[in-house]
């Protein structure tokens, strides 16, 4: 069903130039290795382009530090921007569920830095999960949340996981996105 709608992405992202994809590696299951894909947001080069960033602006490094994520983020192209907003960016990883890599509800997958940086002692709720395409964070506030209420409620997905627990994930998570506030 979302075929289409991959295959449109593509195709115009290609029109723009540079990489179509992006991937990270991420941390799964049982501390496991994984590359993470996602359709490409950013200028090409932009992961290069965070220290000079954050470099000498000590409110947006704090922002940074807190929350993995800049406000109005000035990497982002036009198009990366509204894909971002429906969570179209994230179609690809549709594959890594496919392959085993990621379920659809877990904890979001995060780099190795993020985990041992941000997760500490909580490292082993996360790591007793398969990531998810959503989880409870994305439904439950997203990036307005710091890394601490992320962790949380990575930590209570854990506790708490269940078929229902999932379904209902799911079911907000289809709201989120056909409302646009998946960002």
């Amino acid at each position: 069903m979302l075929l289409p709608v991959a295959i449109g992405i593509t195709v115009l992202m290609a029109c723009q130039g540079g990489p179509v994809f992006f991937s990270q590696w991420r941390v799964g299951q049982d501390g496991r290795a994984f590359r993470l894909w996602k359709f490409r947001t950013m200028r090409p080069g932009a992961e290069g382009e965070l220290p000079d960033l954050l470099a000498g602006n000590d409110d947006l490094s704090d922002v940074w530090q807190r929350y993995g994520k800049l406000p109005d983020e000035p990497r982002i192209t036009p198009f990366g921007r509204m894909m971002r907003r429906y969570s179209l960016d994230e179609l690809p990883q549709l594959w890594n569920v496919l392959v085993g890599d990621m379920s659809l509800v877990g904890p979001r997958p995060v780099p190795l830095e993020e985990l041992r940086a941000a997760y500490g002692a909580a490292a082993s709720c996360y790591l007793s999960c398969r990531p998810g395409l959503s989880g409870l964070w994305q439904v439950s506030g997203r990036n307005r949340l710091t890394h601490e209420q992320r962790v949380a409620l990575d930590c209570r997905y854990a506790r708490d996981r269940s078929l229902s627990l999932d379904l209902v994930i799911l079911l907000r998570t289809v709201v989120s996105v056909l409302h646009g506030t998946g960002c």
